[in-house]
């Protein structure tokens, strides 16, 4: 089967998934859910797009379904657990509050954006998957960097549980372990995952593709849905002491903290 009807096929799962989280998301009235779809989502997209029959399948095809099934299940998984805990999501909680009376469209038309972002991934996935170069140092390296993503997002993640946890830090922000060396340590490691396809698919020519990705994510999570919206809602709900911990902490790439 050509590209084009992977493309096709892909774009309509993408948006009817994403369709289905709106409607889950506000009837549940806990917008986590959104993240949580649109996590398996991509990984369901991806393992599609890594195995789809345009020939042969190789150690790659598998390789890339792998890794790409391990990032979206840890996520997935992660987003759930703090969703069933309770609360609405702070960067939907200040997307809302700027939708205002037109929240519930513009939820669904920022939610069928996140598809389309989906959809790109999952053909970056496609593109890396599908180099027919035999496996070698570029692979490795790929792989290295995804399990040093998914180990880093997994543990800025884990800390930040920890912190929230404890009653002690009740209206505090979490400046310890890798929040000390960016603001938004796993919104950095989630760009990291995604530029671990680069090496595996430089080899042919439309591997070029697999460099959309890293870019994306780093322009959507450091300055359009992550990072903004985010740090609006900091500075409202913790006040000086967020500002303090913006003007000693990075945004997003990661340096040793200061004193």
């Amino acid at each position: 089967m050509s590209v084009l009807v992977a493309v096709v096929v892909l774009a309509m799962f993408c948006a009817g998934a994403m369709a289905l989280a709106w409607w889950v998301a506000i009837t549940s009235g806990r917008s986590g859910w959104a993240d949580t779809f649109w996590s398996f989502t991509v990984g369901l997209a991806g393992v599609a797009a890594a195995l789809w029959p345009l020939g042969e399948l190789t150690a790659r095809h598998w390789l890339v379904a792998v890794i790409v099934a391990v990032w979206s299940g840890r996520l997935g998984l992660h987003i759930a657990r703090r969703t069933l805990s309770g609360g609405d999501d702070p960067r939907y909680a200040e997307l809302k509050r700027g939708w205002g009376d037109n929240y519930r469209a513009q939820f669904l038309l920022f939610l069928e954006i996140q598809a389309a972002v989906a959809l790109v991934l999952a053909v970056a996935v496609m593109a890396a998957a599908n180099n027919p170069a035999p496996l070698g140092i570029g692979d490795a390296l790929g792989v290295l960097i995804a399990i040093g993503a998914i180990f880093g997002e997994s543990q800025a993640d884990a800390q930040l549980s920890r912190f929230a946890r404890n009653p002690a830090n009740r209206g505090k922000v979490c400046d310890t372990g890798l929040w000390g060396w960016s603001r938004h340590p796993n919104y950095f490691f989630e760009f990291l995952y995604w530029a671990a396809l680069v090496p595996i698919a430089i080899g042919h020519w439309w591997g070029l593709v697999a460099l959309a990705a890293p870019l994306m994510m780093f322009v959507l999570l450091r300055y359009v849905s992550g990072v903004p919206p985010l740090e609006q809602h900091m500075l409202r709900s913790r006040g000086e002491a967020f500002a303090a911990y913006q003007q000693r902490v990075p945004p997003f790439f990661p340096r040793p903290p200061r004193r």
